[in-house]
């Protein structure tokens, strides 16, 4: 099928090939994209802001320059998502939150202008909870996003309406954030990848900083990307990676095909509390795909997972609960996110003290130089990235013990925030309930591209199932 058909089922690089060639325009690409937002936005509630007339003028400001001769850019004509955290001067930076709604930044994170001057074209914004205080996609300012397999089932979070918006066709490429799974979660809920890159690859999603932040989330959190396919995200990884001068924590590194040993290490079931059929079948598909690309494939598990996990666990519950309490905020937050924290605060283990603080961030660096260890043997690490299936919505509110035990679906993934390493969902198909699963590739830190290599690999021989139609 040609791109001109139905350029909103392309992917970004077919399109970007297309437009740059002549085969179909800008203008034709984004318009296509804004009929599929206004067929399927209603009923999912991916995007809280679509940007009908500004897309449109930046698609004929794009074929106006390929009529004169100009490179329109690498990503030319490429409809992508911001989420709501991230600054786009198109519209507020809300952050989900009803007192943010006037918060227009004044100049574009810098991942936003890469896109941009590469070609890409802003199509909307995608919601989150408040501030994403959940892993779920629901605020009082937008309101819920839902998953297009099943509209009683959770998207997850907090990327949720991103990574919904490019499951159903309505953007090529999502820009998110990952903190404790918040790209990974919701790519592995609705079908997509999701790529959150070794900490510091990407500059932060604020133009600039204007206040302090907790540790915690300098150094767990990544701005990340989300695509129907593993190598649109290469691609704007491309785009968008490298220091800016401006995020001091910004690096750059290189960033090339990998060439590297190709051994993965397989992790079951690594906290010893089962593997349902649905994942234990995701692992044994990934495991052949990766066979078959000529990769080795050992069972094996990371030292210090344990570790790992109860460390972002007390570091982010300790720095979060008192940066970001439910009581600091005028207006206040959402029902669902003041309901999710006081919940969680009843149920969750704090760090009482400033010796037992100190201590787990010492620790960090011991359980990093042993996980260095373990890459050195096996490049990739092969795992889940939620133990359980993807649960109703709000299920996270039944009571405190829920509440603060929700992180336990997704230990495997906040190893990775805690130890800012690069990580891609990539989906093996569906399970017999219908919803998609999928697993999650990792790597050793700057080590970017041997994750993205193994994902691709898994992707090729499981093949893309998005855009779907919301059911």
């Amino acid at each position: 099928m040609s791109v001109a058909d139905e350029p909103w089922r392309a992917s970004a690089r077919r399109i970007a090939a297309a437009v740059r060639g002549g085969e179909v325009s800008a203008v034709d690409v984004v318009g296509s994209h804004l009929e599929r937002i206004a067929d399927v936005n209603p009923l999912v509630g991916a995007l809280t802001v679509v940007f009908d007339d500004r897309a449109r003028e930046a698609a004929a400001e794009l074929d106006r320059a390929i009529a004169a001769g100009e490179d329109p850019g690498p990503l030319a004509g490429v409809p992508f998502s911001v989420k709501e955290n991230i600054d786009l001067t198109w519209s507020a930076t809300t952050h989900g939150w009803r007192g943010a709604v006037h918060a227009v930044p004044d100049q574009d994170a810098t991942l936003v202008a890469r896109m941009r001057a590469a070609g890409a074209v802003p199509i909307g914004r995608g919601n989150m909870p408040d501030f994403g205080m959940r892993w779920e996609c629901d605020n009082d300012l937008f309101g819920r996003t839902r998953n297009p397999w099943s509209l009683a089932h959770s998207p997850g979070g907090s990327s949720g309406g991103d990574a919904v918006a490019v499951a159903t066709g309505m953007a090529a490429i999502g820009l998110g954030n990952d903190y404790g799974g918040s790209v990974r979660v919701p790519a592995d809920a609705v079908g997509v990848a999701g790529f959150r890159p070794t900490g510091g690859r990407i500059p932060a999603g604020a133009a600039r900083r204007r206040e302090p932040v907790p540790l915690s989330l300098q150094r767990f959190s990544s701005a990340g990307l989300l695509a129907r396919h593993t190598g649109d995200i290469a691609a704007a990884f491309q785009v968008v990676h490298g220091a800016d001068g401006v995020d001091p924590f910004a690096v750059t590194m290189p960033f090339s095909p990998y060439d590297g040993v190709r051994r993965a290490a397989i992790v079951r079931d690594p906290f010893g509390d089962g593997t349902d059929a649905a994942t234990a079948r995701a692992l044994d598909v990934a495991t052949d795909a990766l066979r078959r690309a000529g990769w080795e494939v050992v069972e094996a598990c990371p030292p210090l997972l344990e570790e790992a996990v109860q460390g972002w666990r007390l570091l982010s519950t300790t720095e979060m609960q008192a940066a970001y309490g439910p009581q600091r905020w005028d207006p206040p937050l959402g029902a669902g996110a003041t309901r999710f924290l006081e919940l969680a605060g009843r149920a969750q283990t704090h760090l009482r003290s400033l010796e037992e603080y100190a201590d787990v961030w010492a620790r960090r660096a011991v359980v990093a130089a042993h996980w260095q260890d373990f890459f050195r043997a096996h490049p990739v690490l092969v795992g889940t990235v939620s133990e359980a299936r993807p649960p109703l919505v709000d299920a996270d509110l039944i009571d405190a013990d829920t509440a603060g035990g929700w992180w336990r679906r997704y230990r495997l993934s906040v190893a990775a925030n805690y130890l800012a390493l690069p990580a891609v969902a990539v989906p093996t198909g569906s399970a017999t309930d219908g919803l998609p699963v999928g697993v999650q590739v990792m790597a050793a830190a700057g080590q970017d591209h041997a994750a993205l290599a193994a994902a691709q690999a898994i992707e090729d021989a499981v093949g893309v199932r998005t855009p779907i139609v919301p059911r």
